[in-house]
């Protein structure tokens, strides 16, 4: 592969998209010195209160060795807590602090004007196309992840478009 090849690959390019993205994230939201994983955990944790680190990597589609890593970053910014659980007190249960409800406030305005920019030079029916196929190709090689996407257990179902 030559490479003006690798240039037009599409996993190149999806890579590339995903350090844009990350690149946004990042100067957007500089002043909560957080990361897109850690805003994802944050989120799986405050929809689903009292889950494990397992439902959680599950639910926003991380590996265990990444999740262990993002929940210890923030059980250490004090964000989360992690509480021994009612059956097995070996699993931990997660739950937000007060101070990780606040930066979630806080930090998702932001996080909204980043999904806005990454789409930005495309034209509004052209953000619709793109939006569809992606939700289409990552739904469709879900399994094929080394961190599908559980949702409740189940395999992940393409999200509905607006």
């Amino acid at each position: 592969m030559a490479i003006l090849e690798l240039h037009a690959a599409p996993g190149h390019l999806i890579r590339r998209l995903q350090q844009i993205a990350v690149a946004l994230f990042m100067t957007e939201t500089s002043a909560y010195d957080l990361t897109p994983l850690q805003y994802a955990a944050l989120l799986g944790i405050r929809e689903n209160p009292g889950c494990d680190q397992t439902t959680l990597a599950n639910y926003v589609a991380l590996d265990r060795s990444t999740i262990a890593d993002v929940v210890e970053r923030l059980e250490t910014k004090a964000l989360i807590r992690r509480k021994p659980g009612t059956q097995d007190r070996r699993t931990k249960r997660l739950e937000l602090t007060a101070a990780g409800r606040k930066l979630l406030a806080a930090a998702s305005p932001a996080v909204g004007a980043v999904q806005d920019a990454i789409l930005a030079p495309l034209k509004a029916s052209e953000r619709a196309v793109f939006m569809g196929l992606l939700r289409r190709l990552v739904h469709l090689n879900n399994e094929r992840s080394r961190a599908p996407l559980r949702l409740n257990g189940e395999e992940s179902r393409p999200p509905k478009t607006a």
